[in-house]
């Protein structure tokens, strides 16, 4: 048996002949490979940052689409709103529109001096709760006549009115916020044609007669004097 010689490492076996360059090379072979790991590193960089860019373009891509579902929904609810108090307002307008001719008795009947005792307490009460759900009431005599809110039923001249006015209101109009329920029906009255300038005419008239008249007196009871 062959007995190894402690303190002695074992060396590589080199071929006869070999330089010791050819033996520097064999027992470090290490140091030739090492440049290749760099490379290596580089290619797995530009992996990553490849991911990455995939990975921004996918988070913008669901961000844009996220915030366009986000506008769509505001709209939604900002039309769905608009839509429930539209159909609260035509549900509140015909509700009211049936109340009018019962409004219509309790006015004519507090014309009459007929409003009195239990029947008072009842038509103030509904008077109060239509008021409270937006009931307005318009139209008054001498009022401009406007036809968007008036509606005429009679027709006639005055000479004391200087444009058509409602000199009298049949029915009373009645409106929720801006939304006419019913126009208030009235009568009204026109200037009379020609009315202003004979009037005028005659009062021109009339002040030359008296200034005619002054003078004649004037020269009648200067006569006298002079004599």
């Amino acid at each position: 048996m062959t007995e190894e010689t402690p303190g002695f490492d074992e060396k590589p076996d080199v071929p006869s002949g070999a330089t010791a360059d050819d033996a520097a090379e064999t027992a470090a072979p290490s140091e030739k490979e090492g440049p290749a790991a760099p490379a290596g590193d580089a290619e797995k960089t530009a992996g990553l940052t490849a991911e990455l860019d995939q990975a921004r373009s996918a988070l913008a891509e669901r961000t844009a689409d996220l915030q366009r579902l986000q506008a769509e929904y505001q709209n939604y609810r900002r039309r769905v709103e608009r839509d429930r108090v539209t159909v609260k307002e035509i549900a509140t307008a015909t509700l009211l529109s049936e109340l009018l001719p019962v409004l219509d008795d309790i006015g004519r009947a507090r014309d009459h001096g007929e409003l009195v005792g239990g029947f008072k307490s009842v038509a103030e009460s509904l008077e109060t709760a239509v008021a409270k759900m937006g009931l307005q009431q318009f139209g008054k005599e001498g009022e401009p006549f406007d036809p968007t809110i008036h509606e005429a039923l009679m027709h006639s001249y005055a000479p004391d009115v200087t444009e058509t006015t409602c000199v009298a209101v049949l029915q009373p109009g009645y409106r929720i916020g801006e939304r006419t329920i019913r126009p208030a029906r009235v009568a009204v009255a026109e200037p009379q044609p020609g009315a202003g300038p004979a009037a005028k005419e005659g009062d021109e008239s009339d002040g030359g007669e008296e200034t005619g008249g002054r003078e004649a007196d004037g020269e009648e009871s200067g006569g006298p004097d002079k004599g």
